[in-house]
């Protein structure tokens, strides 16, 4: 063990020598490197740091919760559209018989949007109009994953009555209110109507679409009188009580559905059934191929650094040849002239994968940053890198090492 840490210490005294006697190429290389990693690196660390926020986004609206929601279909072959058929909306009565005939062990939630351009006014304050209005029951905030910060969420019987509630979001209330006036109770106006404001939802963020911060939800009954327009379409989320059972809670909710729609045993679903993950599980799947591209960009760019590193260590042997001739006079084995070698290139490769990894993790994070998700340390790709710098000193090394250890000690003395 000793002669061995003897050995090791040897060589790296040795590599750590060469290569500051040729520092301005070794520093070139491990730039290369360096590169190949970071890109690698930082592209995988950024892609992290999106699945996190689209997990975290998702896992917010509720992990266990699937809706019902109109359906349409384009049939499109290449660039030529050859027909479209739109099956009936989902009305106001469906909507409310499904919710009291659907037995199942579950929340179930009635709404529909009323705008996505409206604005709200309080006093000689107003939002810009881009506010997303939503006609909503008991239910929603639950099953669309909102919480309640300040105030409280409508009752059934409000919803039922139709009284002039709303809930707003945060950029509402800062719109409106400021930071010092508390929201709760004042009245204020939107679209045509004015509505008491009885809650103020907790920060949601908009990353994933949707009303986000800038949202008014109103009791949907109410909706449907002042916001009301041809063919209005209501959407229905359920969330089952058992997690487990979410798959059960689809089928059941498919065949009550269907009964509602007054479909035959042969006809199709005319209505679209989307678990609230699956549009999560689509973009994870379509940020695989970007990991992908990333990889080969990485791999490339390695490609040329082993390219430029094999020089490297090829001009070093034709430099030091005489070097290498007194060694072997002085008694050095070929397998120690090769070992010295191998090591010098896989150093410079480490040297410039560790530079790489750091500044790809930084570079990733930055993306983390922006997107408001935790500092990333992606142990998976960090040993990753650093296997393939491993790789790349030994592809890069081999054939120099090998050269250097079968120069004759003769003709290398007599070099120069």
């Amino acid at each position: 063990m000793k002669g061995f840490l003897n050995l090791f210490g040897e060589n790296i005294r040795i590599s750590t020598k060469s290569i500051r006697a040729n520092l301005i190429r070794a520093i070139l290389t491990m730039f290369i490197i360096a590169f190949g990693i970071m890109a690698l690196v930082g592209i995988l660390t950024a892609i992290d740091a999106i699945k996190t926020s689209i997990t975290q986004e998702f896992t917010r609206m509720g992990a266990n919760t699937f809706t019902i929601e109109s359906r349409s279909m384009n049939v499109q072959i290449g660039n030529k559209r050859y027909r479209r058929r739109n099956y009936d909306y989902i009305n106001y009565r469906q909507a409310q018989e499904f919710k009291e005939t659907y037995d199942f062990p579950a929340m179930v939630s009635v709404w529909t949007y009323a705008t996505s351009i409206a604005t709200a006014k309080y006093k000689s304050n107003k939002t810009d109009p881009n506010l997303a209005v939503i006609g909503a029951d008991e239910n929603y905030l639950a099953t669309a994953g909102y919480d309640v910060e300040k105030g409280r969420n409508f009752t059934a019987l409000e919803v039922r009555m139709n009284r002039n509630f709303a809930l707003i979001g945060q950029d509402v209330k800062k719109d409106l209110f400021g930071n010092r006036e508390d929201p709760v109770n004042k009245i204020i106006s939107v679209g045509s109507g004015r509505y008491k404001v009885i809650g103020v939802l907790a920060t949601k963020g908009s990353g994933m679409g949707g009303g986000g911060d800038r949202i008014c939800i109103l009791p949907y009954t109410n909706v449907r009188q002042y916001f009301s327009r041809p063919r209005m379409r209501y959407s229905i989320n359920i969330s089952p009580k058992d997690p487990r059972l979410l798959d059960a809670a689809i089928g059941d909710a498919e065949g009550t559905f269907r009964v509602v729609r007054g479909l035959d045993v042969v006809d199709e679903s005319d209505f679209n059934i989307t678990k609230s993950d699956s549009l999560a599980n689509i973009l994870l799947e379509n940020l695989r191929f970007i990991a992908i591209a990333a990889t080969l960009i990485g791999i490339i760019t390695l490609f040329g650094a082993t390219v430029g590193l094999m020089n490297i260590m090829l001009v070093s042997v034709t430099e030091r040849t005489r070097e290498i001739g007194i060694r072997k006079a002085i008694g050095a084995r070929s397998l120690t002239i090769k070992r010295q070698f191998l090591f010098e290139a896989i150093m410079i490769g480490q040297m410039g994968g560790l530079a790489g990894i750091i500044l790809g993790i930084l570079a990733g994070n930055v993306i983390s940053m922006i997107i408001g998700t935790a500092f990333i340390v992606p142990w998976a790709w960090i040993i990753l890198g650093f296997v393939l710098c491993f790789i790349v000193g030994i592809i890069s090394g081999y054939f120099p090492a090998q050269k250097a250890s079968r120069l004759d000690p003769i003709h290398a003395l007599r070099y120069e």
